[in-house]
C-alpha cells in the first residue's frame, strides 16, 4: 500500500532556461476546475492503493507555492479523508522566493504544510540573472526568514558547478548558505538538459559548461564543507542534519510505494509503474472524461523492480541491502550484481561492502551512472 503521495502543480510564472521539469506558463488557471480534477485523480489512486495512513505528501512542480492556500487545504483534507495521516506526517511544498508566494506562507502553514523547499538557487544576483530567476538574493533571504518563522522544517536549493565557477567562489557561497540555519539543503550541479534553452545556448556557443574535473573538485569540496557544518550528505545531492532528511524523497530512494497525481506525475504502487498525461490540458481532459489522468499503468517484472531499487538506492549514502532486495524480489544477489566488478570498485575505493549491504563512497558518487553500468547485470536492466 502507498504511504506517500505526490501532487504535481505544473504552472510557473516563467520557464527557467535550465529546467526540463514538466512546467508550463499559462495566463489563466481555472482553480475550481483544477481542484475538482486533482481530487478525482486522488480518489482513483486511493481506490487502488489505499489502506494505510500517509506518512508524507509532496507538492511539486512547476511552482506549487502559486497554488491558492484554499486549494492546498482542500487537497490535504481530501487526502486525509481517503488515506488518513500518520501522526508525524511530513507535508512538503516547493516554493520560490517571490513576494506573491511568500505572502502565502502563513496561510499555507495553516493548511497543514509543515515543510518548505525553497528554490533560492544562488545567493549572487548575477548568477540568478544567468539562471533566469525572477528574484534577487535579498528577496531570497527575506523569503527564507518568513519561511523559517512559519514552518518547522525548511530546505533550500542551490545550483553550483556553473560556467567558470571556481572553488573559492563556491566555498564563499556555500559557507553563507550553511550559516542560514536550515536543517536541509539540496545542492545540484548544473546540467545541460535536452530541449532546454541552455542546451541551445551551449550549442550556439553562448557559454561552455564547467568541465567534469572541476565539477568533481567542487563536489568533493561540498562533501567536506557540509560534513564540517554538521549537515552531511545522505544522498548524492542532498544534505541534512540528523532527523531532517526528506522523508518523502527517502520513500523514492528506498523504493517504497507512492502515488503520483497531476500532470506528468509518476507513481509506483502494487508492482506497477504509473504515469499521468504530461500536458496540463490533456491531463485535465482525461480526468474529466475517465475519472483519472493516467496515461500509462504498466506491471513491472521482479527484475525491473530490482534494477530500479538498486539504481535508486545507491544514490543514498546508506546504500542497499542485497539480501533484503533478494527476498523482496525473489532474486539471488548474484543475479542482480556483478560481484567481480564490485570487488574491483571496492579496491579502487569507489564502492564499499559490509556483509550484504553495499554502497558508493564519496569518491564514487560523481561517477554513479558509470558505476551502475559496471555492477548491475545487463540482463537485469534489460528485463
Amino acid at each position: 500500500m502507498a504511504r506517500a503521495l505526490y501532487i504535481h502543480w505544473p504552472f510557473c510564472l516563467k520557464k527557467c532556461p535550465y529546467c526540463d521539469f514538466n512546467s508550463h506558463v499559462r495566463a489563466d488557471v481555472d482553480v475550481a476546475r483544477w481542484q475538482a480534477a486533482l481530487i478525482a485523480d486522488m480518489r482513483r489512486e486511493a481506490e487502488i492503493a489505499g489502506g494505510e495512513a500517509l506518512e508524507s505528501i509532496f507538492f511539486g512542480g512547476g511552482t506549487p507555492s502559486l497554488m491558492p492556500p484554499v486549494l492546498v487545504g482542500a487537497l490535504l483534507a481530501e487526502a486525509e479523508r481517503l488515506w488518513g495521516f500518520a501522526p508525524e506526517i511530513e507535508i512538503t511544498l516547493e516554493a520560490n522566493p517571490s513576494s506573491v508566494e511568500v505572502g502565502n506562507f502563513a496561510a499555507l502553514a495553516m493548511t497543514g504544510v509543515n515543510r518548505i523547499s525553497l528554490g533560492i538557487q544562488s545567493l549572487n544576483d548575477d548568477v540568478l540573472q544567468f539562471l533566469g530567476r525572477l528574484h534577487t538574493s535579498t528577496e531570497a533571504l527575506h523569503a527564507l526568514d518568513i519561511a523559517q518563522a512559519n514552518f518547522s522544517r525548511v530546505s533550500i536549493d542551490l545550483i553550483y558547478a556553473r560556467p567558470g565557477q571556481t572553488a573559492e567562489n563556491w566555498a564563499r557561497e556555500l559557507s553563507r548558505a550553511l550559516a542560514l540555519g536550515t536543517g536541509h539543503i539540496s545542492l545540484y550541479q548544473l546540467t545541460i538538459e535536452p530541449s532546454t534553452r541552455f542546451e541551445t545556448d551551449v550549442r550556439l556557443g553562448h557559454f561552455a559548461p564547467l568541465g567534469d574535473d572541476p565539477a568533481a573538485d567542487l563536489y568533493a569540496l561540498t562533501q567536506t564543507m557540509t560534513a564540517d557544518a554538521g549537515i552531511p550528505a545522505y544522498e548524492i545531492s542532498n544534505y541534512a542534519r540528523l532527523g531532517e532528511q526528506s522523508r518523502h524523497n527517502l520513500a523514492y530512494w528506498r523504493y517504497q510505494d507512492y502515488c503520483g497525481i497531476g500532470p506528468g506525475a509518476h507513481g509506483r504502487r502494487h508492482n506497477s509503474a504509473t504515469e499521468r498525461h504530461k500536458k496540463p490540458e490533456n491531463w485535465l481532459k482525461c480526468v474529466e472524461t475517465y475519472g483519472d489522468g493516467i496515461n500509462v499503468a504498466r506491471p513491472l517484472s521482479a527484475s525491473e523492480q530490482a534494477s530500479e531499487a538498486i539504481m535508486m538506492g545507491l544514490r543514498l549514502v546508506e546504500g542497499i541491502d542485497l539480501e533484503m532486495l533478494g527476498q523482496r524480489f525473489g532474486l539471488a544477489a548474484g543475479a542482480m550484481i556483478d560481484f567481480g566488478r564490485l570487488a574491483l570498485l571496492r579496491d579502487l575505493a569507489l564502492m564499499w561492502q559490509h556483509g550484504s549491504r553495499i554502497g558508493v563512497t564519496p569518491a564514487g558518487m560523481p561517477l554513479l551512472d558509470a558505476l551502475l553500468g559496471e555492477i548491475v547485470h545487463a540482463d537485469l536492466v534489460a528485463a
